[in-house]
């Protein structure tokens, strides 16, 4: 098989001391990795200096999904035996897409109960992958109540319990609907954002709503035969637009994590000029792919074999990327949602 299509190509050895548990009092405090995006240079920083990288007529895209507290601890009706459904998807009618676990109870037709009992589901059928379709029942707010009942889905690399919620999401985020957080914008405060806004670096902002899809490992031995999980995306038109005329104007598109990537890549057409929409994408970006849009990159370290390696070996080389993890390693940086940053920088 050709260098770059093997899943194996993707691996890198981390320890496991590595993998961060908590995030930082201070997001911005965060050590920051920049890699040269042609020459593979790889310099040592702080989150904080990400300002010297931009310039005036960049344009920063964020993706501004909230994460919800999907994650629901009961237990089934007849039994009382301990269950929890996983949120992934809102359809009509309160019927959602979910996770069960133990999938063998849940069969079509069992009822669960939460918390005090304001809460409760019917699960109606099994779909793909052998996710459930869920109803719940319940009077009142929904969102107020899964406030009160739900907790974080943390990624399963987590083992601590999050004392505030709030870190688990980013300070723009703002649409409700991601079972996971966009990990790279974690590092901004808002200050940060309005130091980046007075450096005269516009700040665009799209919409995906991320999946427990990212989390899955990538399961073939070749890349190109992986099925990629699909996820809601949305971009407006004043996103369009301010993107369209960062790029008349010379500026760089720098993306804010790998699902404003996805974002952007799948809303621009072949001739790189950004259009209005919404829908579902199931883009998969690996070495090979045509980049349209995005020019640099601000993302976390990523799991090994994971797309999200992948995607990141796509922009930078995968040479590139490896070794600048391996140089991570070696310098005790902090690993995934809530480790440490990386810059691909497009000037390098």
């Amino acid at each position: 098989m050709e260098t770059g299509y093997s899943t194996k190509d993707y691996y890198y050895d981390l320890p496991k001391e590595l993998i961060a548990q908590d995030p930082l009092e201070d997001r911005s405090s965060s050590r920051l990795l920049v890699l040269g995006k042609k020459s593979g240079s790889v310099t040592h920083k702080h989150f904080r200096d990400i300002l010297d990288y931009l310039r005036p007529g960049d344009c920063l895209v964020i993706n501004n999904t909230k994460v919800i507290p999907a994650r629901l601890i009961g237990t089934k009706k007849d039994t009382g035996a301990h269950v929890e459904i996983l949120l992934l998807r809102r359809k009509e009618n309160d019927i959602w897409d979910t996770i069960v676990r133990p999938g063998k109870k849940l069969r079509p037709g069992a009822e669960v109960t939460f918390g005090d009992g304001s809460l409760t589901a019917t699960i109606l059928d099994v779909i793909d992958g052998g996710d459930r379709l869920v109803q719940f029942h319940y009077d009142g707010i929904f969102e107020e109540i899964l406030d009160r009942l739900g907790e974080m889905p943390l990624p399963p690399y987590i083992k601590h319990k999050l004392k505030n919620r709030d870190r688990y999401n980013t300070v723009y985020a703002k649409y409700n609907g991601s079972a996971a957080a966009p990990t790279a914008g974690l590092h901004f405060t808002k200050e940060l954002l309005e130091e980046v806004k007075a450096k005269g670096v516009n700040i665009a902002q799209v919409t995906l709503h991320v999946g427990l899809g990212t989390f899955r490992p990538v399961k073939v031995d070749d890349v190109r035969e992986h099925q990629m999980h699909t996820e809601w995306y949305r971009v407006t038109q004043e996103t369009a637009d301010l993107i369209n005329k960062t790029k008349e104007n010379g500026g760089r598109i720098i993306a804010v994590g790998t699902t404003s990537v996805r974002t952007l890549e799948t809303a621009a057409d072949e001739n790189g000029h950004m259009k209005a929409q919404e829908g579902d994408t199931s883009i998969f970006i690996y070495p090979g792919f045509k980049w349209k849009i995005v020019d640099g990159l601000i993302t976390n370290f990523h799991l090994p074999e994971s797309t999200l390696i992948m995607l990141v070996s796509s922009l930078a080389g995968r040479e590139h990327v490896l070794n600048a993890y391996k140089e991570a390693v070696k310098e005790r940086y902090r690993f995934y949602s809530f480790g440490d940053a990386m810059f691909v920088n497009p000037d390098d």
